[in-house]
């Protein structure tokens, strides 16, 4: 580790902070519902002297901290919702919530950047103004839209935005960031299928939804093998089916769900047309009828050239070379940050979470936990950067 002021500082913290994100980690909120912790977000933000508004996507908090004369600003963003999962932890700060945990660090990430906060409102070591965004509703209901729908970039003069996320299976102290895709673009879909329901023992006088069913899900496969580019990385999963009730029935509807994942918008058409194409054609060979629905949900996490490199600047500053990975290989994960990259220039970083039992497992697993020793280095870079964006 560069040893860099802000880390050091977050060290003499820890304590504190680490007793925010455990109580955080008890009380999990998810999407919408994050009201607690809206208000813990805001109390904080106002005993350390920043400016807060309240109210964009429900339960989102902005805090905004001036100092000096420049125009420039910049947003930093962390998400505060947690997942819909029975959390199979035992320490001492698991989930006091049946059903819901932080199985994503989000409760970390929110820590991280009320540090860099405290430690900005405190010193000021930049010249410009600051937003920091705590966003709700990351896990699937889009929050990051909402925001911006809400008018998060009309309200407030930001010229670039920032994420960060911790990665398990990454080391701690080390950081991954690169221009273009970091997370991929995430729909969802349903298929109905609508055959004729008939005696288990003569299918001749019957239209099979399970075997039209069953045709679709290996017909979809062939959308990413024939259809799209082989270097253009793309996904389609389907990950439920349900039909029938008994033995000797042949079911009437069968119904298909599933997600596409995708890096570019012209993948995404092409899915999405060949999946109405194939689906109505494969139904009709059969005599069937087939509905899809389908959904554009999350848009591509697409890093902008320059401020990815502000991002590995300041990295540098923090950082040996040997733990920055400034060509990650992209995760299929999806991420609503993407709607604030839609609106304005602005980059998301992958910060090391730790190595096995260090860093815990994979996240939206129920014995993940976020590791408390990356608040310091998560605090040092959001410093950093904007000292690097906002020099005084």
């Amino acid at each position: 580790m560069v040893r860099h002021i802000a880390f050091d500082w977050a060290e003499t913290q820890l304590d504190e902070f680490t007793a925010i994100r455990h109580d955080l980690h008890r009380h999990p909120e998810t999407a919408f519902e994050e009201h607690r912790t809206a208000d813990i977000v805001a109390k904080c933000l106002e005993s350390y002297g920043i400016e807060v508004h309240r109210g964009l996507a429900k339960t989102g908090v902005v805090g905004v901290l001036k100092n000096g004369d420049s125009d420039k600003s910049i947003g930093l963003r962390a998400d505060m919702d947690a997942l819909d999962i029975l959390e199979q932890n035992d320490f001492s700060h698991k989930s006091t919530i049946p059903g819901k945990m932080h199985g994503c660090g989000h409760d970390g990430h929110t820590t991280m950047l009320l540090a860099a906060a405290k430690y900005l409102a405190e010193h000021k070591p930049f010249d410009g103004t600051v937003h920091f965004i705590f966003q709700p509703a990351e896990e699937n209901e889009g929050g990051g839209r909402v925001m911006v729908e809400d008018g998060l970039f009309d309200k407030f003069k930001i010229d670039s935005v920032y994420g960060m996320h911790n990665f398990p299976g990454v080391p701690l102290g080390h950081f991954c960031i690169q221009p273009g895709p970091m997370m991929a673009g995430f729909d969802i879909f349903e298929i109905e299928v609508n055959g004729v329901g008939g005696h288990a023992a003569m299918p001749h006088a019957a239209v099979d939804s399970v075997v039209v069913a069953s045709h679709i899900v290996t017909a979809l496969q062939s959308i990413i093998a024939r259809s799209t580019d082989p270097q253009d990385a793309a996904v389609v999963s389907v990950t439920r089916i349900e039909a029938g009730h008994t033995y000797n029935v042949l079911p009437e509807k069968a119904t298909m769900a599933g997600t596409v994942r995708y890096f570019s918008p012209d993948v995404q058409n092409i899915v999405e047309k060949r999946m109405h194409a194939l689906c109505e054609n494969v139904g009709a060979a059969f005599g069937a009828k087939v509905k899809v629905t389908y959904e554009k949900r999350y848009p591509p996490t697409l890093n902008t050239e320059k401020e990815t490199q502000d991002c590995q600047n300041a990295l540098r500053k923090i950082a040996p070379e040997d733990t920055l990975n400034f060509s990650p290989t992209p995760s299929m994960g999806a991420e609503d940050f993407a709607w604030m990259l839609q609106e304005k220039p602005g980059a998301y970083v992958w910060a090391g979470n730790g190595l096995g039992s260090e860093g815990g497992c994979t996240v939206h697993n129920p014995h993940y936990d976020f590791n408390d020793k990356l608040i310091p280095h998560g605090t040092a870079y959001w410093v950093n950067l904007t000292t690097h964006l906002l020099p005084a």
